[in-house]
């Protein structure tokens, strides 16, 4: 016990920040949708009537909870429960691969395991470590409903699902990093199954059987494929059910078995998916640095652009059922309009989906940057940069070719919108819509691509953990922050909030300029300051 504690203590030390932004994260979340859940829908007609909207249309359910009754807490868990393990999941992931796969490629898992702590021992630490965690993150939940005056129970089995949803996939993170060669496979393979995951569970609500009075949904058989279809299915505040949130225990207790039985059979280095051996030499087409950066991102960025097609069609092939639905429930409209500040409700519609194709483009921006990190981290840079390959030149690639990915990923979106727009009555009006709100979005992604590569050249260690915790803050504020009753200041900080859209025949500009002249400053610094910054270390 006395090691695994030496063990457990260095590993708080090391993620003290990084935790604690992430468990605050989550419950101000909380915190935040019960006082938007209040100020925007007041009474439970209002609630009724939009849970009603939602049977009528269960493609909303692909992006929430599932419905469980108009009771303002129960309204509040099914708009935000998706999200809250969703972010302990992620939290969950990233620490188990970055003390497991990530220690193991850096060499520092060598060190340990040379001594009396074994190799076993140190992940036994990551899992008390992620174990302490969850548990803290899901006491601060339940804290956040009792805080807003929500039922004991109810507000206890909240806290206890969101943190049990962020073991399952702590779990089959430990099993990733056990399968994978790399970290970036490990974290890559671990986070595709739970966007997987998350649209099994949403398609199995979709699909599900409504109640007569419409304020209650019966979820499919797809559902219970799902960790989140688990989580979501223990209906706080109204059927309060514990037992589904135990199977999230369950799979936990079975993925992180399994990633300690297969760490016994493998070499130390060694993975159970075996790597890809690469050409004895290379082709020509990589023969400049530029071609490096740009076969080390393509794989993520074609995932990126495959989820922004699918969004893109969404919004233009849903813009015309949506005007049917906010004709009759005005709650639908006030709700789209708030989301986007358009009052047509097509072009709102276009609006919030090309904001979370934003969302998906600034992913795909981080994690090309990001990979900069990693390169270093490994020691790969050393060797390019030995060349005569310029450290400015070298970052340079890295920056290009993260707006190229920002640029596909918003054109396949819009490629999508106009495959959507071709048996609408207005299409061409809706793909100009697509177009304007995708090239709004491209501005909006770039700042989070150079503000990662200016953390990149300042602070290294942190390119990875603040980069994306940027990203999360912004979709939060800006997809989120005028449902949960957020100043419009707090919302006007995400630039999804101030990008360039359509309204009505003209382009409202926002804060185009601002945006811009971000951009251009944080490019520029990020090559200045990397013409003085020594290579770093994994740390």
């Amino acid at each position: 016990m006395r090691r695994v504690g030496i063990l457990l203590a260095q590993r708080l030390r090391r993620d003290w920040l990084q935790l604690t932004l992430w468990i605050l994260g989550t419950m101000a979340l909380a915190l935040a949708g019960l006082n938007g859940t209040a100020t925007t829908y007041g009474n439970d007609q209002e609630r009724t009537t939009l849970l009603a909207t939602v049977m009528a249309n269960p493609v909303i359910l692909l992006f929430r909870g599932l419905p469980s009754g108009p009771d303002e807490s129960a309204f509040m868990v099914f708009l935000l429960l998706p999200f809250l393990v969703m972010m302990a999941a992620f939290m969950s992931t990233f620490l188990a691969v970055r003390h497991t796969r990530g220690d193991e490629e850096a060499g520092r898992l060598e060190l340990v395991a040379a001594t009396t702590a074994g190799r076993t021992l140190p992940t036994v630490a990551t899992i008390v470590h992620g174990v302490l965690a969850n548990a803290i993150l899901g006491v601060l939940v339940a804290a956040a409903f009792l805080s807003g005056g929500s039922p004991t129970e109810g507000s206890l089995l909240a806290g206890f699902t969101a943190a049990c949803g962020g073991l399952t996939y702590l779990g089959f993170a430990l099993l990733s990093a056990q399968l994978m060669r790399t970290s970036r496979g490990a974290n890559s393979l671990a986070v595709w199954v739970l966007v997987v995951t998350y649209f099994i569970a949403g398609i199995g609500n979709a699909v599900g059987t409504p109640s007569d009075d419409l304020t209650h949904m019966e979820s499919s058989w797809l559902t219970w494929l799902s960790p989140f279809g688990w989580a979501e299915n223990t209906r706080a505040f109204d059927e309060n059910l514990w037992w589904p949130a135990l199977l999230c225990l369950a799979a936990f207790v079975v993925f992180a078995g399994a990633a300690l039985a297969l760490q016994t059979v493998r070499d130390l280095g060694g993975s159970i998916v075996a790597e890809r051996h690469g050409r004895s030499a290379a082709r020509p087409a990589l023969s400049s640095t530029t071609a490096l950066v740009t076969r080390l991102a393509a794989g993520s960025t074609i995932g990126w652009m495959a989820g922004a097609f699918f969004a893109g069609a969404l919004s233009t092939s849903l813009g015309s059922v949506v005007n049917e639905m906010g004709s009759d429930n005005p709650a639908v409209a006030d709700m789209l309009r708030a989301l986007s500040a358009e009052a047509d409700l097509e072009q709102a519609v276009v609006v919030v989906f090309f904001t979370m194709v934003g969302l998906l483009a600034a992913c795909a921006a981080v994690q090309t940057v990001a990979r900069a990190r990693q390169e270093e981290a490994h020691g790969t840079a050393e060797p390019v940069l030995a060349t005569p390959v310029q450290r400015v030149r070298w970052l340079a690639d890295f920056v290009v070719i993260g707006f190229i990915a920002i640029v596909l990923t918003c054109a396949a979106a819009f490629v999508g919108a106009w495959t959507g727009s071709a048996r609408s009555a207005n299409g061409a009006s809706l793909t100009q819509d697509a177009f304007v709100a995708a090239a709004g979005q491209v501005v909006a992604a770039s700042v989070f691509l150079v503000l990662t590569a200016v953390i990149f050249t300042i602070a290294p260690r942190w390119t990875i953990p603040l980069g994306w915790t940027l990203v999360t803050a912004a979709i939060v504020f800006g997809l989120f922050g005028p449902l949960l009753g957020l100043p419009e200041w707090v919302t006007n900080l995400s630039p999804f909030s101030v990008a360039p859209v359509p309204s009505g025949d003209e382009v409202d500009l926002r804060g185009m300029w601002w945006l811009l002249l971000t951009v251009g400053v944080g490019a520029a610094a990020s090559l200045t300051l990397m013409q003085r910054r020594e290579l770093a270390s994994a740390g």
